[in-house]
């Protein structure tokens, strides 16, 4: 029986060894399950953080694209704006330049072949020419009316051109029909 005992108490001992392996084993497992567990907590959690600040970045991509779309649309609108008005005051200028060249002509057939470029931009050589003397509120005097041919010989015989441009009238086909210069 001692044998037997031994057999008994050995086999006791190897159940007891084994029990305790296995519950440090399961033991184990449980923190190494927790341990994944708190591990894909932390992931996930560093994983939607990610997330959030790479849509927030997007979000400033985005605002800094409208901003820099914003920004040249309104230098295009500038531009267009500033083309548009050189262009509606081309004639202005052109006919301001005729005048000098017509005033400071060195000779009478120079000053004759600026006047009749300049009638160009006319509608007719009889288009008239009002030139304001006196002004209160929107109550204008004009001096005696003339023609457009006439005021250019007038700046040819004078050699002054003193009167600036004031308002033009255009007909539908873009020539000037109308001039007012204020002395």
């Amino acid at each position: 029986m001692i044998h037997s005992r031994s057999e008994s108490n050995s086999s006791h001992h190897y159940s007891r060894y084994m029990l305790m392996a296995l519950v440090a084993f399961l033991m184990m497992f449980g923190a190494g399950c927790k341990s994944k567990k708190q591990a894909g907590d932390i992931s996930d959690a560093e994983a939607e953080k990610a997330k959030m600040e790479q849509e927030a970045k997007e979000r400033q991509l985005e605002a800094e694209r409208r901003r820099a779309e914003e920004e040249r649309l309104a230098r295009e609108k500038a531009r267009a704006e500033a083309e548009a008005a050189a262009a509606a005051n081309a004639p202005e200028n052109r006919l301001r330049n005729y005048f000098d060249a017509i005033a400071n002509a060195s000779s009478t057939s120079s000053a004759n072949s600026s006047i009749n470029e300049a009638l160009s931009l006319f509608a007719s050589p009889d288009v008239p020419v009002l030139i304001v003397i006196s002004q209160s509120g929107s109550q204008k005097d004009y001096d005696k009316p003339t023609t457009i041919k006439e005021y250019l010989n007038y700046l040819k015989d004078q050699k002054k051109n003193m009167n600036k441009i004031s308002d033009l009238q255009y007909d539908a086909s873009g020539k000037i029909k109308e001039v007012e210069l204020v002395k």
